[in-house]
């Protein structure tokens, strides 16, 4: 199995590939958007496909995306709820999430 993951900044998404086959997507609002300030980057949709779903490619996704987010020096504002819910299993990266903005999405 050939898992890709890759940016695609011209739609704003994020998206995961497996043997050339696309298998999901995460999307965001960039920095200076009407979702997110400047320095900022916010994940507002993830999907997978249910034909890839129990995989781990998810967490694939966004853990590339938030890799990503942090080389960019970016802030992550996880509107996304699997984003949300990744950053509370994986405590290496909730500094991504600014300080005074956890406890708004109970992080």
């Amino acid at each position: 199995m050939n898992i890709t993951v890759r940016a695609v900044p011209d739609v704003n998404r994020y998206e995961i590939t497996v043997d050339d086959k696309p298998a999901g997507f995460t999307e965001y609002a960039p920095p200076g958007s009407r979702r997110a300030a400047p320095g900022e980057i916010a994940f507002l949709h993830t999907e997978i496909d249910p034909a890839f779903g129990g995989q781990g490619l998810g967490g694939e996704l966004i853990g590339f995306a938030l890799d990503d987010a942090r080389k960019q020096g970016l802030a992550v504002i996880p509107y996304c709820p699997f984003v949300r819910s990744y950053l509370a299993k994986h405590e290496e990266y909730l500094d991504l999430v600014p300080a005074d903005r956890r406890a708004d999405f109970e992080l």
